[in-house]
């Protein structure tokens, strides 16, 4: 136990042993034969046993006091994630009605083929839309492998259906890219589409706002401002989500009532997620996996240095500005941490300013957004080669000049987040080339996580080896809902109960029976709180 200051363990043990005496009994809520086959206990001995072990090994993750209560606990939560799929299930939507009219012209403007893997996923999403019941469906994908064409094909397949699409993403820069590939291919279809974010002015926002009212705005694109309670829709039928593994199971069921009953959810995620973490995190969704990559000639190379060697990459870096090339420079934080010694942007933008004065910007989180849109503009026409950014970045930017990432303090990053970065560079005709810059300081953990990305380019390999080095809790991106999955359970090392929990919530659904029989279960892991907004949802 955590000690407490003025209170010796001794003190801590009598009082936990006292309490454990008064365990109430609890009637078995799982199924005889799940009991037996795994040599459990109940639930009040298996948690006696864990408070007062006998030896070391009865408070080991694989003892069978400790499997029981995380199984529970696994069980617990993919129970509340059927319950909501049996809610989504009881409401009736309207189904889309289309033909294949957009989707065909969008695809032959296309400078490129589809692969199978999209027309299939294309296919699954279109028969989601048709059905009377709503769809909540997460497609996740490889970077680069062409997720955003799916999801435009789809939302042409509603607004063909007489309805709206709302397209949500995480940055404004990300927003006006995917405004600009849609005006491009969709020049021959009578689609109206806008763009609303905090860097529109605000009389053009009142002015969207009451075009999307009245229904004249077809497909309307931005950041979070798209969901303010001023944004009214006329008649919304698609809400896709860009990027946003970050959203958690509330926010998933407040944003599909937001729409109404005949709105439809699409969540797109480019960090491929391991199995365990799709059960315990999107279980209640509908998945879409996106393997296959469009064919591409380039490739990405990736080396590793350390940061004494950074003086040698201004050679390198006049190599490529000779060549015509643009360079990413990747830094961790804006400003000097007192606590970590880490080169600050600004002081890096200061550093490279003397070898290339006129050819150097500088774009991080503290700018406006409006600051931050004009200096990817002016990178991605040419105006400037070496752009010095924190991570904003990340996230879908897609400029097929740029070829080259370097990433500094790169060990201070999580995996898929590396990979993210790395997915910036190689996107037009050249090969791209990451350097991932290390520091003195750095673990034997850091070394390992650069070795892996070095050698893979396979983000659902990354994505897994992500997970065993760090553990589920500090995997980038999914911890961020501002609550904790898994108080006993650890989804990496009891993958096996999951797949087991799946099984007997699968039965139990399929049964149709009441879920009165574990309310006792679902207030011990409080998750009888999210069974109320289902509820009352």
């Amino acid at each position: 136990y955590s000690s407490l200051k003025g209170v010796s363990n001794k003190t801590i043990n009598k009082i936990y042993e006292n309490i454990t005496k008064n365990i109430p009994d609890v009637p078995e809520w799982h199924r005889d034969i799940v009991i037996q086959n795994n040599n459990w206990s109940s639930f009040k001995d298996s948690l006696i046993q864990l408070h007062n072990p006998k030896k070391i090994e009865d408070i080991n993750k694989n003892s069978l006091a400790y499997e029981r209560i995380s199984f529970d606990e696994i069980f617990s939560n993919l129970l509340i994630f059927s319950q909501i799929k049996k809610k989504n299930l009881s409401i009736y939507k309207k189904p889309k009605v289309f033909s294949s009219e957009y989707k065909l012209k969008i695809v032959k403007n296309l400078s490129f083929t589809l692969t199978k893997d999209q027309q299939d996923i294309i296919k699954e999403i279109e028969d989601g839309l048709k059905k009377d019941k709503k769809m909540l469906r997460l497609l996740q994908g490889d970077v680069g492998s062409g997720k955003t064409i799916i999801s435009i094909i789809s939302g042409l397949n509603v607004v063909a259906s007489g309805f709206q699409v709302a397209l949500m993403c995480p940055t404004e820069i990300l927003a006006t890219q995917h405004l600009n590939l849609m005006k491009s291919i969709t020049q021959e279809l009578n689609i109206k589409i806008e763009i609303l974010s905090s860097g529109v002015n605000k009389k053009r926002q009142i002015e969207i706002k009451k075009e999307l009212a009245d229904g004249a705005i077809n497909f309307l694109i931005g950041t979070h401002s798209l969901f303010q309670e001023t944004v009214s829709f006329n008649n919304l039928g698609l809400i896709i989500i860009d990027e946003q593994h970050k959203f958690g199971v509330k926010q998933r069921i407040n944003l599909s009532e937001k729409g109404g009953k005949n709105c439809d959810v699409l969540l797109m995620s480019a960090t491929p997620i391991p199995r365990t973490l799709i059960l315990s995190t999107y279980g209640d969704m509908d998945i879409s996996t996106l393997r296959e990559k469009p064919f591409k000639k380039t490739k990405i190379i990736t080396n590793i240095i350390p940061e004494k060697k950074i003086p040698d990459l201004i050679n390198l870096i006049k190599k490529k500005i000779e060549s015509k090339q643009q360079v990413y420079w990747i830094c961790p934080l804006i400003e000097e941490s007192k606590k970590v010694k880490l080169t600050p942007v600004l002081e890096r933008f200061e550093y490279l300013k003397k070898y290339f004065p006129e050819n150097v910007a500088v774009m991080h989180g503290n700018l406006k957004n409006d600051e931050k849109i004009n200096v990817m503009k002016d990178f991605l026409d040419k105006k400037f080669s070496i752009l010095i950014s924190t991570t904003v970045v990340e996230v879908g930017v897609d400029n097929q000049n740029a070829n080259t990432i370097i990433i500094e303090n790169s060990e201070r990053f999580g995996l898929a987040q590396l990979h993210q970065l790395r997915g910036r560079v190689g996107r037009g005709n050249e090969d791209g080339e990451c350097i991932l810059i290390y520091s003195k300081s750095i673990s034997e953990n850091g070394k390992k996580r650069l070795k892996i990305l070095k050698e893979s380019n396979d983000g659902f390999y990354i994505s897994e080896q992500d997970l065993k080095l760090r553990g589920f809790g500090d995997i980038i991106g999914y911890k961020q809902s501002g609550e904790k999955d898994f108080i006993v359970a650890d989804p990496l090392y009891h993958s096996h109960l999951f797949e087991l929990a799946k099984q007997e919530t699968d039965l139990f659904t399929e049964a149709n029976l009441p879920i009165d029989k574990f309310s006792t279960l679902l207030k011990f892991f409080k998750k009888d709180k999210i069974l109320n907004i289902i509820d009352t949802g």
